[in-house]
């Protein structure tokens, strides 16, 4: 499959999710067959919030994504490694960085938590906190609209992160070997927003929604 035909798939598979048909899925036919290798179709980049597993709302099943969950869908050198595995090694095709509503993690950052080394990785969101005009006011994790506008920055940042970070992704992506998006879960309504991601030789920090 191509990119663009996963990237179809996870799209018709949310569409079941929201509307509350799934399939279903055989988890020990899928155990059985995937007991021999693996061959996902994408990686996924996700927050670790427990109200957000990516093979559910896409309706996927075992062996179809590769998983990296971290507070508030930032990367990190091991991410970055994980991810370049995936893809360079391991052949999937879609690299998705999906943020969330309500996301405990960008509302840290939003007020400046500090906690354990928790704080280190909060801080790697603050860029996206930076990017919201100073326009905007009440600046804290009581403005709702102030979070998802910081959730959806965090969400195009990171996949300029992975863009800047790894140039092994970066020349898979300009070669249209993989593609790199981003979405945004609805906690409330299950539904995955899809955002615009031009190819890597001319991507921007800032993309538009679709």
């Amino acid at each position: 499959m191509s990119a663009q035909q996963v990237l179809q798939r996870f799209k018709a598979g949310n569409a079941r999710f929201v509307a509350g048909r799934p399939l279903q899925q055989k988890h020990l036919q899928e155990v059985r067959a995937t007991a021999a290798g693996q061959y996902p179709l994408a990686s996924v980049v996700s927050c670790i919030d427990s109200r957000a597993p990516a093979e559910i709302v896409l309706d996927q099943g075992i062996g179809d994504l590769f998983n990296a969950r971290v507070a508030g869908n930032i990367v990190n050198e091991d991410i970055l490694g994980s991810l370049e595995f995936a893809h360079k090694v391991a052949g999937a095709k879609l690299l998705v960085v999906m943020g969330h509503t309500s996301c405990g993690a960008i509302k840290g950052a939003c007020d400046g938590v500090e906690l354990g080394n928790l704080t280190g990785l909060l801080g790697k969101i603050k860029p996206a906190v930076a990017k919201v005009p100073p326009d905007v006011l009440e600046r804290s994790s009581k403005n709702a609209a102030f979070v998802e506008m910081v959730a959806e920055n965090n969400v195009h940042l990171t996949v300029q992160t992975i863009r800047d970070k790894s140039p092994i992704l970066r020349e898979m992506e300009q070669k249209g070997e993989i593609m790199i998006v981003g979405a945004m879960y609805n906690i409330q309504t299950g539904k995955v927003t899809w955002y615009d991601s031009p190819p890597a030789s001319t991507a921007k920090t800032q993309t538009s929604k679709t």
